[in-house]
């Protein structure tokens, strides 16, 4: 086969196998726990056993000082600082991702994307605006699937959201000496870090964990033999004593105590894995909470379906209404991406993001490479909405049966490797003024709700995206990376048609996709998995995360947030955990030291690292040569 000819295969086949699907993986299966007595804490649901059949009494030995929903990139450091000193319930609907390859190695990261069954870490959605999309249903949460890259928020968006910057600075390294590693620095981030600086996105600012202007190498949470290490290894650093975890959970509601003057939140019921009804109670304190880490999908979905959301909405589903509150499910956000495929003559190894540009425009540029030239990659199975449905886009939708799939995928372990080589160039926004919303679809806590993003629907966002494209295939026009690739300087037009042929999405092309880069960012536009909000502080929850009209429940998660914190958010996310838990030591701390009359503040966390500064070294491993 050509070049041209290979070249117009792969616009079909590789550009998805990074960003959403690709090929399917072995499903999550039955949990093998690996370091069962590290966790000895994590088990499965049916083992949880609730012999009250009422709220209204509660159990002392089924009864928790917190019951935390979502055992994901906030929740597990959140649930490990509480056991610290309370008795902690943490439910996650997924299994565990200590045994799952797919999920625990670098080479496997697009496997469990594409892996769409029940079982799966992964969950797949489609925004109703025609994006492929995935929310994580593992321990760890979007941990144990994202692309690894670890950088912390601005100094800005911690004064915006009110956080103490001292304690701020000690959460981060309380995660980062447990899970984040320096980068397996490779030629093609070299590459492209040559080639940011080329197009003036400078100064260069090394490694560092900080959110600077300029390009910048971060950490990751894959290790240097490419295992990842996810929040649910911070689990490790739990009171074992204190803290039971159960897998397998899913919560349907939360209860609410209705008979006072503000509803209360009591307990949750729960599901296990066969299908069998329990319930948890909090315990007899006002001090007790339910707190709710979801994410940004789960969280806004669970308040809806436990009564707290527009009323109207819920009385269409018979869901009785707790609290009046239309603003849950509101200001919904994802920062829209748009992709530049770079071709290579040669093999490149595999690399997730671990180079950022970042430019005062607002927009951020990322890139990886080697994606799709495994064995599974090339064989396997891509699933009937993957990507692989660019090969069909001549043939009407209806008509693409699960037998045309596999009469291509017959077909598929001849094509020459040649056609899987080649990397991304990754333009993405940063503060998006599009927003959406989050609506029920149904009672079931297992389906996806309706979510809509309304990309591009604010005409300083379509500005920032174009600006961002043209960077993009400036990047790859570069002398270093035609250098490094073997490929002559191509055109702008070529390089954005082979994103346009790929599919990336469910949205219709237009002619002059390549030629208008308004059209190409509509038409071409996909996630990076960043989408927040639902929660917003102030409309749904206070400053304090505590959900506003209600008592003892909490919402711990990036569905708060207006705007995806730095260029990557599950740092933030994960001490986000750490410092809402810290805070609840510092206010018990207080409430006890002012009924003493000691006027003195105790300082809970003796093990909280004390490091002011806005770096941190690892000093087991040596610095990667990102000069």
């Amino acid at each position: 086969m050509g070049y041209v000819g290979a070249l117009r295969l792969f616009c079909s086949l590789l550009p998805w196998l990074f960003i959403l699907l690709s090929s399917p993986s072995p499903s999550q299966g039955k949990p093998g726990y690996g370091s069962e007595y590290r966790y000895p804490f994590i088990k499965r649901a049916s083992t949880f056993s609730s012999s009250s059949s009422s709220f209204s009494t509660s159990r002392a030995d089924r009864a928790f000082d917190y019951i935390i929903i979502g055992g994901g990139t906030a929740g597990c450091p959140l649930a490990a600082t509480l056991s610290q000193k309370f008795s902690v319930l943490l439910l996650e609907r997924g299994g565990v991702p200590f045994s799952n390859a797919n999920v625990s190695f670098l080479q496997n990261f697009h496997l469990t994307l594409a892996d769409i069954s029940e079982t799966s870490a992964s969950q797949f959605f489609s925004s109703t605006d025609g994006v492929l999309n995935s929310r994580a249903r593992v321990l760890g949460g979007g941990t144990s699937i994202n692309a690894g890259f670890y950088t912390r928020a601005s100094r800005r968006f911690i004064r915006k959201v009110g956080w103490d910057e001292k304690l701020v600075n000690e959460s981060y390294p309380w995660i980062e000496k447990q899970i984040v590693h320096w980068p397996d620095f490779g030629p093609w981030q070299r590459a492209f870090r040559d080639s940011l600086l080329d197009v003036d996105i400078s100064p260069f600012n090394g490694f560092t964990y900080d959110h600077m202007y300029g390009t910048k190498v971060g950490g990751t949470i894959f290790d240097r033999f490419g295992r990842r290490h996810t929040a649910a290894e911070l689990l490790a650093s739990a009171n074992p004593q204190k803290l039971s975890v159960l897998i397998y959970a899913t919560v349907q509601k939360i209860v609410f105590d209705t008979s006072g003057k503000r509803p209360k939140a009591v307990g949750v019921i729960f599901k296990d894995e066969d299908r069998n009804q329990h319930q948890a109670f909090l315990a007899n304190s006002p001090k007790s909470e339910v707190i709710l880490s979801s994410g940004a999908i789960g969280s806004p979905q669970m308040l809806l379906l436990s009564g707290i959301g527009p009323k109207a909405e819920l009385e269409k589903l018979n869901i009785s209404v707790v609290l009046d509150n239309k603003y849950v499910g509101r200001g919904m956000s994802d920062n829209p991406m748009n992709t530049i495929f770079v071709p290579t003559k040669k093999h490149v190894k595999q690399s997730l993001i671990q180079t950022v540009g970042i430019t005062k425009r607002g927009v951020y540029i990322e890139s990886s490479c080697g994606f799709g030239q495994s064995k599974d990659s090339i064989h396997c199975h891509h699933g009937i909405m993957s990507a692989e449905m660019g090969q069909l886009s001549t043939i009407p939708p209806k008509q693409r049966s699960r037998e045309v799939i596999a009469n291509y995928v017959r077909n598929k372990h001849n094509l020459p490797k040649e056609v899987f080589r080649g990397g991304f160039i990754l333009e993405k926004l940063a503060n998006p003024f599009s927003m959406g919303d989050l609506k029920l679809v149904n009672t079931n806590p297992d389906d996806n709700p309706s979510v809509t993003f309304n990309y591009f629907s604010h005409p300083e966002d379509l500005k920032r995206c174009m600006d961002g494209v043209r960077m993009a295939t400036r990047i790859a026009q570069s002398k270093y990376f035609t250098d490094f690739t073997g490929f002559s300087r191509q055109t702008t037009e070529k390089l954005l048609n082979i994103t346009v042929k790929a599919n990336v999405n469910l949205i219709p092309k237009n002619p002059n996709d390549t030629k208008s880069l308004e059209q190409f960012c509509r038409d071409t536009v996909v996630t990076i998995w960043h989408y927040h909000g639902g929660c917003h502080v102030g409309k749904v929850v206070n400053s304090s995360n505590k959900v506003i009209g209600v008592d003892r429940l909490r919402v711990v998660d990036g569905s708060t947030f207006r705007e995806s914190p730095g260029t990557n958010p599950q740092a933030t996310v994960m001490m986000m955990g750490r410092y809402m838990g810290s805070k609840l030591f510092e206010g018990e701390t207080r409430s006890r030291s002012l009924s003493m009359r000691t006027g003195k503040r105790r300082r809970v966390h003796k093990e909280v690292v004390r490091n002011t500064s806005m770096y941190h070294v690892r000093g087991d491993i040596e610095q990667p040569d990102v000069k």
